[in-house]
């Protein structure tokens, strides 16, 4: 049995159901917005980072969110969207983009179930782990890149090494 499974019961539970179960484990602030939302704090090494988590039944996917407050210069944002650009090369799993009229560095995902597919514990906490820790590498190379004077691929030279946060 995984280390998750013990605390969510049994495996036809609703996504955000099983988001709420890890969260409490961890005693993480959260709020369930509605039976398909769930919102929560996480404090990594960097940021305090904002989870967002909610299911839409309409296309079967169990949608992710993470952001946190970045209000770079205005004459540095082409430099940070060449930033975003190289981190988004190097992501696998989500993307970053940047919500300038809400000052906004968003990590977003979605994870497909379709078909029936049921979501187990561990795919949510390897999810909730990938959004911080991505967060947590590529924040140094943002702030570098905005604030620091360095050039966009020299400010991603800091995210080369993985980054572990405290998801």
């Amino acid at each position: 049995m995984a280390n998750t499974e013990h605390y969510a019961g049994g495996s036809e539970i609703h996504p955000i159901d099983i988001v709420e179960s890890i969260v409490k484990h961890r005693s993480w602030d959260f709020d369930r917005v509605g039976d398909d939302q769930i919102a929560m704090m996480v404090e990594g090494k960097w940021r305090t980072y904002s989870l967002n988590l909610a299911w839409s039944g309409f296309d079967e996917t169990l949608r992710l969110i993470c952001t946190f407050d970045l209000e770079p210069p205005r004459e540095k944002l082409s430099e940070l969207y060449e930033a975003l650009n190289l981190a988004n090369d190097d992501c696998w799993t989500g993307g970053f983009s940047f919500w300038q009229e809400h000052h906004l560095m968003v990590f977003r995902y979605g994870l497909v179930l379709s078909g029936g597919a049921i979501v187990s514990t561990d795919q949510i906490d390897h999810l909730l782990h990938m959004a911080v820790t991505a967060c947590e590498r590529y924040y140094p190379a943002f702030q570098l890149t905005c604030w620091g004077d360095q050039s966009p691929s020299s400010a991603m030279d800091v995210a080369i090494a993985e980054a572990y946060g405290r998801a």
